[in-house]
């Protein structure tokens, strides 16, 4: 429990640099996203998701 805080602090500051640094960029690519099928942004999300869970299995 103790690793689940910092690793949250962590994906809040690297969600929040594309915003704070690009932010008319950032509301093209929301667009651009939300214009997506669903299935293709579950695909995207579970390909993500995988990718995670193995990059933390693999470091821990």
């Amino acid at each position: 429990m103790e690793w689940l805080l910092p690793a949250v602090a962590l994906v809040l500051i690297i969600e929040g640099i594309g915003p704070l640094l690009f932010p008319n960029k950032w509301r093209n690519y929301l667009q651009e996203i939300s214009q997506q099928p669903t299935n293709q942004l579950r695909q995207i999300g579970g390909t993500l998701v995988i990718l995670g869970a193995l990059l933390l299995f693999y470091f821990s």
